[in-house]
């Protein structure tokens, strides 16, 4: 994270264009967000109730509903173009319906498009929330509930918008604004490329505002400057051609899940570092991250030394990570004195910026398979790749977007890294080279997103709102 000079329309993209005040409506748009951000949230409430979850495992009807349900709110919002369209995946079933809504532009006026999605995480266990997963609670000045912050906030935050501006500038809006709302982002954006290429003269813009990120904290916005990439698989360990008694036969050999366990601690070093050679890694953060911040943040529990080494803004922004998130063995409750043949595992691991996804894989795979324990037969599986993302804070719509959040909440914004991956922006720089990228989010470190009560600050949500609408009035009088 590092902090920005302070923004102004003058500063950002040469004078301010006529019949424009140098703070374009502020006032005026606020007062037309606070009128309808009681309907905002009525709206949120709704599309938190539709569990629309795109993993291949669960009912896709509700889905299909969700995005209905956002198509219909794009048509109360006055688009006329509003369309849920789809493409199919590799194995020829359906991947996730997007919805696709377009305000065409005026003559010589930018266009503007404005992404989130509509699909979701489950629930995970419901034991662990305090209220129901898919019923909106307001509770504390936040809105508890799966979607709620992530992302479901990011499509009203996007509609509330640009439903203010078009209410204060009226006939004065010529600017171009298209809606895109994905349905799959949470299963991976497989069928993303092949959609973008489909209808790339559709999603066409000048500038693109991508609303799954997050704020700084509570009170203090961020525009996301980085992004780590991603890859994933699976790494299977062997020793038995079957099961076998572990009385009979235990102790010349070790079973596959105590193996899999010595080739998985072969992944990080003593300290907590990735341990792969080949992975690009900085520790070059010029502001850092309090240790105490970070560890209730992220619940840390007292005593648990942190991993790694370097900063820990760079840890978490410009370094490896690698997550053990599934391992398959028997349940305790199940359990039986028997030697496993196989285990299996899956891995995460999240990239540097300037790390190639597919230099990542080939890098794993040679470890795995040069620290096979006890010569057990390993089976590496590359599963999906993503690349990181890196903005150009030079470019005339980053820097009107930081004057815009600093309008908006009353202080300074933040120019931040995160941890956490979007592959799919590298599709978007590959197929319009020329556009300028936002990552914003409605977000904060508390909203626990994927997580059990996850929530949005509703003070803050407002807030984003009226920093969109500024962006998009200020955008109105051209880039």
């Amino acid at each position: 994270m590092t902090s920005s000079p302070t923004a102004t329309p003058e500063n950002i993209a040469g004078p301010t264009p006529p019949g424009l005040d140098p703070n374009p409506g502020t006032e005026d748009l606020r007062a037309a967000i606070d009128r309808s951000f009681e309907g905002t949230l009525a709206r949120l409430k709704e599309l938190v109730a539709i569990p629309g979850i795109a993993w291949p495992s669960f009912d896709r009807s509700p889905l299909e509903r969700s995005a209905e349900a956002v198509a219909e709110l794009l048509r109360a919002a006055g688009l006329m173009e509003v369309q849920v369209l789809g493409c199919d995946k590799p194995d020829g079933t359906p991947g996730g319906p997007a919805v696709v809504a377009r305000r065409p532009a005026a003559d010589g006026k930018p266009t503007i498009l404005l992404y989130a999605h509509h699909d979701v995480q489950p629930a995970g266990d419901e034991e662990l929330w305090g209220t129901e997963p898919f019923t909106a609670v307001e509770k504390d000045g936040r809105l508890y509930g799966r979607g709620a912050a992530d992302d479901k906030a990011g499509i009203m935050a996007h509609i509330a918008a640009f439903t203010a501006v078009a209410e204060v500038l009226g006939d004065g809006l010529g600017l171009g604004v298209t809606f895109f709302f994905e349905g799959e982002e949470e299963a991976g954006s497989p069928t993303f490329r092949p959609f973008l290429e489909a209808h790339r003269a559709l999603l066409r813009a000048d500038v693109i505002v991508v609303a799954d990120s997050s704020n700084w904290k509570v009170g203090v916005p961020a525009l996301t400057t980085s992004l780590r990439g991603l890859v994933d698989g699976t790494i299977e360990v062997q020793v038995l051609e079957h099961a076998v008694h572990s009385g009979m036969f235990g102790g010349p050999v070790l079973d596959a899940p105590t193996l899999l366990s010595r080739l998985i601690a072969t992944l990080h070093d003593d300290d907590g570092n990735v341990a792969i050679q080949g992975l690009v890694a900085f520790d070059n953060a010029t502001v850092e991250f309090p240790e105490a911040d970070y560890r209730s943040d992220a619940s840390v529990l007292d005593g648990v030394r942190l991993a790694g080494s370097g900063s820990i803004a760079s840890r978490l922004w410009t370094k490896p990570a690698l997550s053990i998130i599934g391992f398959d063995a028997p349940a305790v409750d199940v359990a039986s004195n028997t030697l496993l043949p196989r285990a299996r595992a899956k891995f995460s691991l999240r990239l540097a910026p300037g790390q190639v996804p597919e230099e990542a894989m080939e890098a794993v795979r040679k470890h795995v398979e040069a620290h096979a324990p006890f010569g057990a037969k390993v089976t590496f599986t590359p599963g999906e790749s993503g690349n990181p993302f890196k903005t150009d804070t030079s470019s005339a719509a980053a820097g009107l977007m930081m004057w815009a959040l600093g309008e908006a909440w009353g202080v300074q914004a933040v120019e931040t890294g995160i941890g956490g991956s979007i592959p799919f922006i590298a599709d978007l720089t590959e197929l319009y080279p020329d556009v300028q990228i936002l990552v914003t989010g409605v977000e904060d470190p508390d909203s626990r997103a994927h997580s059990a009560n996850e929530s949005l600050h509703l003070g803050d949500f407002r807030k984003a709102i009226l920093a969109e609408a500024l962006l998009l009035s200020r955008l109105n009088g051209g880039l």
